[in-house]
Order: structure tokens, then C-alpha cells, then sequence
């Protein structure tokens, strides 16, 4: 970590102890230096809290609750509680807390010397801060740090395919859940890695998920993310990237606006990262949508079925027997029957129709989750569709034995899922209709 003089600060000695040598960092009405301890000869880090003309009554109530906080900590990832006492001399009056010094640098140093990560070491960075978030929200009562970002992580040893150690530092927004309660929080946390719900003053442990996507997303786009675009307070960060589907998922749960539909705890945050297919199980929108009324979802779901489904399956069934004349010279459906393939379009909108109501009302009323509505439509949809087309195409066609594996792909296969995947596409559209309807 790099540091800047302090001029006369570095003649005291604070508590006749603690030798000052360089300023770490500076807010308003706090320091923080690096000092030696006179009695164990080791390097710490003193963060002062002076009655200044800038002093603040709530940065007192902070600077108290960070000292308890890392008095009850023992983690080897995080600073350790050292030491804290009051400062009255003529030249400086306050209070000082003294803890272990970690000698690496921010992730905010990496980026400013140009530093470039990988998303296989973004992904080590993810998995070590998740464990010490484990840590910190799993105390009685959980811990929220509320303010991480690049500057308060930091990385030394880093060798070869390992990005090294990790560690948190700064605990001066810390906030333990039990401080909530009936009480008036105070707003903190750095603009661009706080959620939205911490400009309200409210934090829980899905807050500091928010704020390490943030501070994964800076790592990668190497922009602050408050730089970034933004649709509906949602980071926008994919067109300036090349990640992997799945970790791109990833990282926009955690960074999703909404509290409710972020990962809610750790656990769940590591479980989906390193399995990304499991998303599906916990980035569900939780929220429940307008109720919609029964009779209007059958009719629409009927209607739009029917005269969809007649269309789409008649025209494609018919391009595609054109096509397959003009390829080998023969129609592969009997003319006979051509004129039957809109009844079975029809037929196939009819029934499909009324499924869709069956198990919108039945599994999705009211609608919570428009993602995996969609997804099981439309697998109902192409399985019965396909199937049912199957045994319609198998009556009026002949199948020659001598060529029966051609014949079965071309004349009973390909038709027949050519009509399922029309009625997909079908229950696409009316599944967007019952999400636009439902108010998600």
C-alpha cells in the first residue's frame, strides 16, 4: 500500500508507543497511517479520528462500532485488532485504533499501474472474497462491511496461474444487522459499488454481494462502474467484455437492483458461480405479478394458438414440402392430404391452446418467474405438438423399408418437428402476452 508524508505527524509518538511514519489514506476527520509499534518493532496500521473543524458526530458512532467489530473478528484474511485509546495532547485530541499492517497493494493500485485480469483470476478474486464474506455473515450477529470496492481489497504473493492472497481491509462502515433494528442507520458506502438499498440506509448481507460484483466489474472493464451505462440501475458491462455466458449471469445477478432478486446469501452466490447452470434455481424474480383473469387467459390462449398455430404450421409444413420437391423432384406429403395440414395446424392450436391455459393456471398463477414460464411452455409445447404431428404424417405417407431411415427423417421426422417447433414459437408469444399482462 502506498503512502504519502505527514509532515509533523511523524515526530509524535501516539500513546508513547506508536512511532508514525506515512499517511495510508485520509477522509475527512480521519487518517490513516502507518506507524511502527516502539515495543514489538512491527509495522501497524493507526486510523485516527480527530476533533477537527470537519468532525462528525456520526463518525465517531462508526469508528466505535468498527473498533468492537474488529475486536470480535478473527480471520486471517482480515485485519486483527490490535489496540485503541484516546488521544488528548496539546497538539491533537481523538481516538485511535491500531491493527495489523498487510503489506500488499489494492486491487485499486493493480488497475491504476495498468494491471489486467483474467476472468479465470477474476473468478479466484470472486471465490476468496465469498469465503471471507462467509465469515463476516455468518457471525451472530452476520456482519455487512458495506463498502467494498477495489481500494479495500488487496493482493499480494501473486505467482503464476494464482492470483495470490486475498484480503478485506477498512471496516469503517461495518454494520452488523443487529444495529438495525429500530434504529437510524447511517448512509455509507462508496457511489458506483453501493446497492440501492444502502442509499436508503438499509444493509444486509446481499448488499455486499452487490458490491463485490462492482468490484469485479471495475476489475474487468477497468472502468469505475458508475462510468458504466445503465438500463433500469442495472450495470450494463457485457458489449465491452469477452466473458463466458455463464460468468457474465454471474456477475449481473449480483448486481441486480432489485434486493430480492440477488443471490441472498453467500452460499448461494458460490454454489451458481461454480456451476453457472445453476442460476436457474435462485435468479428467479420473486416478486409476484398482477393477477390475470381466468377467462381472459384461456381466450387468449386459445384464440392466439389457433389462428397462430394453423398459419404457422400449414405455411412451413407446405414451404418445406416445396423445397424437398425442388431438392430430389418429388413431394414427399401426398397432394391428397396437403389441403389437411391447416386442419392439422388447427388441431394442433386447439389443443395446445388449451394446454397453455391448463398449465399457466395450474403452475403459473399468478406469474413469478417469466423466465422458466417460457422455458416450460415451450418444451410442452414442441414435445406434444411433435409427437401428435408424428402420427398424423405417419398416416399419410408410405414408408419405403428399403430406404427406411431416409424416409423416416424426411417424411415423418422433419415434418413433424417442423410443426412443433411453429407451436413453440406460438407458446413464445403468448407467454409474452401473460408476462406483459402479469405487469413483469
Amino acid at each position: 500500500m502506498s503512502g504519502q508524508n505527514i509532515g509533523d505527524l511523524s515526530k509524535e509518538i501516539l500513546a508513547d508507543r506508536y512511532q508514525c511514519d506515512r499517511r495510508l489514506g485520509k477522509q475527512a476527520g480521519r487518517q490513516t497511517l502507518l506507524a511502527r509499534d516502539l515495543k514489538t518493532q512491527q509495522q501497524v496500521v493507526v486510523k485516527l479520528l480527530s476533533f477537527s473543524s470537519d468532525f462528525n458526530w456520526e463518525d465517531l458512532k462508526l469508528f466505535e462500532r468498527e473498533v468492537e467489530t474488529l475486536k470480535s473478528l478473527s480471520h486471517p484474511a482480515i485485519p486483527q485488532y490490535l489496540d485503541s485509546f484516546e488521544i488528548d495532547t496539546p497538539n491533537r485530541k481523538g481516538f485511535a485504533l491500531v491493527q495489523t499492517y498487510i503489506e500488499a497493494k489494492s486491487l485499486q493500485e493493480y488497475l491504476s499501474d495498468g494491471r489486467s485480469f483474467s476472468e479465470s483470476e477474476v473468478k479466484q478474486l470472486a471465490t476468496a472474497l465469498l469465503d471471507i464474506l462467509a465469515y463476516l455473515h455468518q457471525r451472530q450477529p452476520p456482519v455487512i462491511h458495506r463498502d467494498i470496492k477495489p481500494s479495500n481489497s488487496l493482493l499480494k504473493n501473486r505467482s503464476g496461474n494464482s492470483v495470490g492472497e486475498v484480503y478485506l481491509v477498512d471496516f469503517g462502515a461495518v454494520q452488523t444487522l443487529a444495529t438495525q433494528q429500530g434504529k437510524t442507520v447511517t448512509v455509507v458506502g462508496t457511489y458506483g459499488y453501493m446497492p440501492p438499498e444502502q442509499f436508503g440506509g438499509r444493509a444486509v448481507p446481499a448488499s455486499d454481494l452487490y458490491s463485490l460484483g462492482a468490484t469485479l466489474i471495475a476489475l474487468i472493464t477497468k472502468q469505475h462502474p458508475a462510468d458504466l451505462p445503465q438500463k433500469d440501475l442495472q450495470i450494463e458491462f457485457e458489449q465491452i467484455t469477452q466473458l463466458s455466458p455463464g460468468f457474465t449471469n454471474w456477475l449481473k445477478w449480483l448486481t441486480n437492483p432489485s434486493l430480492e432478486r440477488r443471490p441472498a446469501s453467500v452460499q448461494m452466490a458460490k454454489e451458481v458461480l461454480d456451476k453457472p447452470q445453476q442460476i436457474n434455481k435462485y435468479s428467479l424474480p420473486l416478486r409476484p405479478g398482477k393477477t390475470v383473469n381466468t377467462s381472459s387467459l384461456f381466450k387468449n390462449a386459445i384464440a392466439s394458438s389457433i389462428w397462430l398455430g394453423t398459419i404457422a404450421v400449414g405455411t412451413w409444413v407446405v414451404i418445406y414440402n416445396v423445397f424437398i420437391f425442388l431438392l430430389v423432384g418429388t413431394f414427399i406429403i401426398d397432394r391428397d392430404i396437403l389441403g389437411t395440414i391447416y386442419i392439422l395446424g388447427f388441431l394442433l392450436g386447439l389443443g395446445n391452446g388449451i394446454i397453455l391455459a391448463i398449465v399457466t393456471r395450474l403452475c403459473f398463477f399468478p406469474l413469478t418467474n417469466p423466465k422458466l414460464y417460457q422455458q416450460v411452455l415451450a418444451a410442452i409445447s414442441i414435445l406434444v405438438s411433435t409427437s401428435t404431428s408424428m402420427v398424423f404424417f405417419q398416416q399419410g405417407t408410405i414408408m419405403d423399408f428399403q430406404n427406411y431411415v431416409s424416409n423416416y427423417i424426411l417424411l415423418l421426422l422433419a415434418p413433424s418437428l417442423i410443426a412443433g417447433l411453429s407451436m413453440g414459437a406460438v407458446s413464445k408469444y403468448f407467454a409474452e402476452w401473460y408476462q406483459q399482462e402479469s405487469g413483469l
